[in-house]
């Protein structure tokens, strides 16, 4: 049974030796976080640095107002300020920040078996996630940027060549270019065989009049929450 290392449910009478245990539990949690975040992908220093000391805060704070609701009603309002001076974040480091909160919120209750815990547990699982194909488009999945001259009708001038090669093909865009000379068409498509991709772009490059063909990994949906 997790239980917390507090006599009681107020810290007003909080040991030095109490203290120091969260504190540090907090610090070596923390940098477990963020060592998983670091391993598991790109990464930058400021941001591993913030993972590392945020447990540690959040457990002074919580440890400081746990029992006294108005300190506590006013710290939910400065972390709301500090929330929206903040710059938007992928979903992964909203995630990850949540975390870490979660760690110091449960250290700064006294609960250190539990912290330590569901750190591993939810950091192993962050890592196996990150590091494997796990939501990733398909190989077969391309987004297709078209360049054609503007005499050339684009409404399904290409629709045997991919009905050829393709098992899917959508058109996103249009767009103009070159000063309203050319369009530039963006398709998402999935191809039937990878190696037949040179084979629909050659194809293509006939049909366009060998203007610029760019085929690449399909884009990701936008991360930001």
């Amino acid at each position: 049974m997790f239980t917390s290392i507090f006599n009681s449910a107020s810290t007003a009478a909080l040991s030095i030796q109490e203290g120091f245990l969260c504190l540090g539990v907090s610090i070596i949690l923390g940098f477990l976080i963020a060592l998983v975040y670091c391993l598991s992908g790109p990464s930058s220093k400021s941001f591993a640095v913030t993972l590392t000391l945020l447990p540690a805060l959040v457990q002074i704070v919580i440890t400081m107002v746990n029992g006294n609701l108005g300190a506590g009603v006013a710290v939910m309002g400065a972390f709301g300020l500090v929330r929206f001076r903040s710059v938007p974040g992928s979903s992964k480091e909203i995630c990850v920040v949540f975390f870490a909160m979660a760690v110091g919120l449960a250290t700064g209750m006294g609960h250190l078996v539990f912290a330590a815990f569901f750190t591993l547990v939810i950091s192993a699982l962050m890592f196996i996630l990150c590091r494997s194909s796990f939501g990733e488009p398909s190989d077969k999945e391309k987004h297709l940027k078209i360049t054609i001259p503007e005499d050339l009708d684009y409404t399904g001038v290409f629709d045997d060549l991919f009905y050829k090669y393709t098992s899917k093909a959508k058109l996103d865009r249009v767009k103009t270019t070159n000063m309203g000379s050319m369009y530039e068409l963006t398709y998402q498509i999935r191809i039937k065989d990878i190696r037949q991709e040179k084979k629909l772009i050659d194809e293509i490059r006939c049909r366009n009049g060998n203007l610029t063909i760019v085929c690449g990994k399909a884009q990701e949906n936008r991360e930001e929450l």
